[in-house]
């Protein structure tokens, strides 16, 4: 650990590409990883907790960052599993692990206001997760944002459609009460489905290269994860390509100038039952008189990323990658 390097806690639903932000976490030298929570999301939530432990494991980490159990479901509403596109467990359908890693002691919304309280203006909240966890850190410690160095989010759909119904992004879908909370309360940086859509798809090629031209163990783990996605893809786009929502906002905590383009402006969440549950208002034009507060990325350098992924499938450092 260096004077520069960033201290973050990640908050996760653990299924194919979480994994991937996480093995990029603990691939760089320029994070320190201080612990995991997990949060109800994409799977069912004993498939995530094993998950995140595994990819620790696997990264060479497990021994050093902790894994913290948090919210099994959301703040009020209900939600389906997305494991029609991770696959069943959320690791591509073929992956049950099973490690027999303990969890931490701490529930993980007191983890997270633990460590903040400890280290103020230290620590980067990575939320790749519903944000169910961070709304109870929250409701827990009115003060968090005060406390917390910064704040990244990999969720809402600003100005376009969503993924999991036209309206909405899955994350802020999941538990709109908890996305409404913490967009209203934090300072963050939000790297939305947009986004994630336009700048961070890997294609066909792309993706026979990561999976079968690299020989590692991480390469043979992004192959399996990787192919439920796939699938999905191209019956319901046919597209052979996969988006890397949680990986991508991951590299550009690591390599910030992998957001080449952001805006800052007010955004608000409909948390009401109904067609528009989940959407995330995004203020562009400022015709609202809300506060704007977050930083919303718009456009982010794909190539770099590309190349940093690759970097972290054969073992090295991402941001060797950029050398």
């Amino acid at each position: 650990m260096t004077e520069q390097t960033r201290r973050v806690i990640v908050d996760t639903d653990t299924a194919g590409d979480d994994t991937q932000a996480l093995l990029l976490a603990a691939a760089s030298e320029r994070l320190d990883v201080e612990g995991i929570t997990i949060c109800a999301g994409n799977v069912e939530f004993e498939h995530q907790v094993e998950n995140a432990k595994y990819t620790l494991d696997l990264a060479g980490v497990a021994d050093d960052v902790t894994v913290y159990e948090g919210a099994t479901e959301p703040l009020l509403a209900t939600h389906d599993y997305a494991d029609y596109i991770h696959g069943e467990g959320g690791l591509g359908g073929e992956r049950f692990p099973d490690t027999g890693i303990p969890s931490g002691d701490q529930y993980g919304p007191d983890f997270i206001v633990e460590q903040a309280r400890a280290n103020p203006g230290e620590l980067t909240l990575v939320c790749i997760a519903p944000l169910t966890n961070v709304a109870l850190a929250l409701q827990k410690e009115p003060k968090l944002g005060d406390l917390l160095d910064d704040v990244w989010v990999m969720g809402g759909n600003a100005n376009c459609c969503g993924n999991v119904t036209p309206a909405a992004e899955y994350n802020f879908w999941v538990d709109p009460h908890a996305a409404k909370m913490v967009v209203d309360e934090l300072d963050m940086t939000l790297f939305d489905w947009g986004v994630t859509v336009r700048e961070t798809a890997f294609d066909g090629d792309t993706l026979d290269e990561f999976t079968a031209g690299i020989d590692t163990d991480l390469g043979e783990f992004f192959g399996e994860v990787a192919t439920s996605v796939r699938a999905f893809n191209r019956e319901s786009f046919g597209e052979d390509t996969t988006t890397q929502p949680d990986s991508g906002m991951m590299a550009a905590v690591i390599e910030p100038s992998l957001v080449v383009e952001a805006g800052r402006y007010h955004v608000e969440v409909d948390d009401r039952d109904g067609l528009t549950r989940g959407y995330s208002v995004v203020d562009e034009n400022d015709v609202t008189d809300g506060e704007p507060r977050t930083t919303v990325v718009e456009s982010f350098d794909n190539a770099r990323f590309e190349a940093m992924f690759r970097a972290m499938l054969r073992g090295r450092s991402p941001e060797s990658a950029l050398d």
